[in-house]
């Protein structure tokens, strides 16, 4: 139940998002790690039983936790949860995060389609700009930055959600409202405007949270290409090299940008 637990886990389960952890000051770091353990659990809920009570068991198994941590009783022992309640108090986290990630991955579950395009922002919102929120207000970002971080994490989510939808297809889970070129090509031109219309406000957050921002070092790039070919996202033509990834981390870590 350490952080050691959590950094293992992420480095094991979301390897990006443990390398741009990397980037983070050692206190910052941990911080990211325990976030990103506990996203990493919520993601594979849905995943790990073809069960649908229970993934939805082991959903409602986190939202129970998450209340004792802000209910201040007795709180489960887990390896992630454990760190987790530190995090939470000493950074005064907003519980409604919490909850809002947890409840959106029940869309993972079932096979479904999003209702219409503001669900699946909705879904895009509270998983990954939930995330980057969470992430951001635990290494020094102020809760006034709320709606900027979701805002950026919307984009960095989107991006990766572009990168997925060939698996998730493979997986009979089809999250795009209208998968048309056109119409994919228009979704990632909004989000990349959310993107930097997010990154001019942020220009002056706390520098140990721009590590947080910098989980999403590759959305820029992945949503210029789908605007400029949409195509990609169907044929699975996403994927960046492992040197060019690690090279744009390194070059925005040294200038300690996002």
């Amino acid at each position: 139940m350490t952080i050691e637990a959590c950094a293992e886990l992420v480095q094991r389960g979301d390897p990006d998002r443990f390398m741009s952890a990397m980037t983070a000051p050692i206190g910052a770091r941990e911080n990211l790690f325990v976030l990103y353990a506990f996203n990493l659990e919520i993601a594979r809920a849905p995943w790990v039983t073809k069960e649908a009570m229970i993934a939805e068991m082991r959903l409602q198994w986190w939202l129970d936790a998450v209340e004792e941590i802000y209910t201040g009783g007795e709180v489960r022992r887990h390896e992630v949860v454990t760190p987790l309640v530190e995090v939470i108090r000493e950074n005064d986290l907003p519980r409604d995060l919490f909850d809002a990630l947890i409840n959106a991955r029940r869309w993972d579950i079932y096979k479904e389609p999003h209702s219409d395009l503001a669900a699946f922002e909705a879904y895009i919102r509270d998983t990954a700009g939930g995330l980057m929120a969470l992430s951001a207000m635990a290494t020094g970002a102020g809760a006034d930055m709320r709606p900027a971080l979701m805002e950026y994490g919307y984009g960095v989510g989107l991006a990766a959600m572009f990168r997925a939808i060939p698996a998730l297809e493979n997986a009979q889970r089809y999250p795009l409202v209208d998968g048309r070129n056109t119409a994919v090509g228009e979704l990632a031109r909004d989000g990349l405007t959310r993107l930097n219309d997010a990154g001019i406000g942020l220009r002056n957050i706390a520098k140990p949270a721009r590590a947080a921002l910098r989980s999403g070092w590759m959305a820029h790039s992945v949503l210029r290409d789908v605007i400029a070919n949409p195509a990609l996202v169907a044929d699975d033509g996403l994927v960046q090299s492992e040197f060019s990834k690690k090279f744009r981390l390194l070059h925005l870590s040294f200038r300690n940008r996002f």
